[in-house]
């Protein structure tokens, strides 16, 4: 079965352009989203359930399908795992011809790419950081307010929740400086 998956954007608010794309690839169902929004992908998570091996998901854009490049490759590890297929029109990609270099390893290079360039930058980041004599993570509480802290938690006549309203100081601040 060819199934077209459509989900609003800017240049298509009512997917008015999607669906004659869609029919034009032969597309046996379809399913909207009604928003646009990544979360309560609703018509995405039926599509899914439904579907059966050597099915084909059609639709217009990457960006339709995935919300981002993890979300994408997650979205193609499911695909794949119901033996079924996708197609990409924008970009010409289609899961069901196995001429060309699979495109769900393509897709996991670059998750692998992303994750590696993010942590590769927080870590100069972090560097740069400590070469300029700034201390990275969030700032030490003031050394007073941990006293206090202290010393209501062992008067055993303060709630963590009133130490915390009181100084500031949150009940996995407090447990780390009770352990030292």
């Amino acid at each position: 079965m060819i199934i077209g998956y459509m989900r609003p954007n800017s240049e298509d608010e009512n997917c008015e352009k999607q669906l004659t794309l869609l029919k034009k690839h032969g597309c046996d169902e379809f399913f909207v989203e009604t928003h646009a929004s990544a979360k309560r992908r609703v018509e995405l998570q039926s599509l899914l359930s439904k579907l059966s091996p050597g099915d084909k998901i059609v639709f217009e854009r990457l960006f339709t399908l995935g919300d981002s490049t993890k979300h994408l490759k997650e979205m193609i590890d499911e695909i794949e795992s119901k033996s079924a297929f996708l197609h990409s029109i924008w970009e010409k990609i289609d899961t069901s011809d196995q001429t060309d270099y699979p495109f769900s390893e393509i897709v996991h290079h670059l998750a692998n790419f992303q994750s590696d360039m993010i942590s590769e930058s927080t870590k100069k980041g972090l560097y740069e950081a400590k070469q300029k004599g700034t201390s990275a993570g969030r700032p030490r509480k003031p050394d007073e307010n941990v006293k206090r802290a202290i010393t209501m938690y062992e008067s055993k006549k303060y709630t963590l929740e009133e130490i915390k309203q009181e100084t500031g100081i949150s009940k996995s601040t407090l447990y780390r400086y009770l352990e030292k």
